[in-house]
């Protein structure tokens, strides 16, 4: 996991003008934990809900920016397992905002031929919730644009905790064998199944953790911080965090190559 600080990274235009095709390496998965939503509104004498409504708008413009940019994956850490927690009216006004959110989205997915796909336990949400999500995955599963993934009741632990019980019922059911678990059937059995993992993590807001957000699938992901709340984040930012993407050396435990680096003896 290396990490980046925006803090750090000199002011950029946006891509456009530098042209990314020549010079740019643009990650094919980027996740984002959308953080500052309450704070945002706070900050304006706003209710936090209103952060919320903001953050959602942002997300929606984002999925428009990324894919232009050539991004093909992007998720976003939408609602823990640990958000319950938080006032019941914000978590009500929290799965309000996803119900309006859903009125639309596959009839929004569809037109821009975006393959939209919720991940983590979907079983504690209201049954309607189940359902709409159900219908929008079936019905957007053959897209072949932009591949957004919103976790909704997500955990990381719970995640592997969930294969956990799938590998074993799967070997108590003689469906696999113990020799033949591996990373690979881990992998299968987690909620981001068939998608590569993340090469670009952002964080909004200033706090630098993962928050158990994807702890299996961000082994080697270049992690990106940045002060500014996500419902100010701009498509410039976005460019800033890609920017210093593109200065990150990512060998995945060996050695580059082409910088003269030996190989280890090791």
């Amino acid at each position: 996991m290396n990490l980046m600080r925006g803090a750090a990274c000199k002011s950029v235009a946006p891509l456009s003008v530098y042209g990314q095709e020549e010079d740019m390496n643009i990650p094919n998965h980027v996740a984002i934990i959308l953080d500052g939503n309450g704070r945002w509104a706070k900050k304006r004498g706003l209710p936090r809900s209103a952060g919320h409504v903001q953050g959602a708008k942002v997300v929606e413009d984002m999925c428009e920016i990324v894919w232009n940019k050539g991004i093909r994956y992007f998720t976003v850490y939408a609602f823990s397992t640990e958000n319950w927690n938080r006032p019941d009216d914000e978590v009500k006004a929290l799965m309000k905002l996803l119900r309006n959110y859903m009125t639309g989205a596959k009839k929004r997915a569809n037109k821009n031929n975006m393959c939209v796909r919720v991940i983590g336990d979907k079983t504690y949400l209201d049954e309607d919730l189940q359902v709409s999500i159900a219908d929008l995955e079936q019905a957007t599963s053959g897209n072949t644009g932009l591949h957004f993934q919103i976790a909704i009741n997500y955990g990381g632990r719970d995640e592997i905790r969930r294969a956990s019980l799938k590998l074993i019922e799967d070997v108590n059911a003689g469906r696999l064998g113990m020799e033949d678990i591996d990373e690979a059937a881990i992998s299968d059995r987690l909620d981001t199944a068939g998608l590569p993992d993340p090469d670009l993590l952002i964080r909004t807001c200033g706090e630098q953790r993962i928050s158990n957000f994807l702890p299996w699938q961000l082994a080697y992901t270049e992690f990106y911080f940045c002060d500014v709340p996500w419902p100010d984040f701009t498509e410039e930012e976005l460019d800033k965090a890609i920017e210093a993407y593109n200065r990150r050396d990512r060998k995945y435990g060996g050695l580059n190559k082409d910088k003269g680096e030996e190989k280890d003896n090791a």
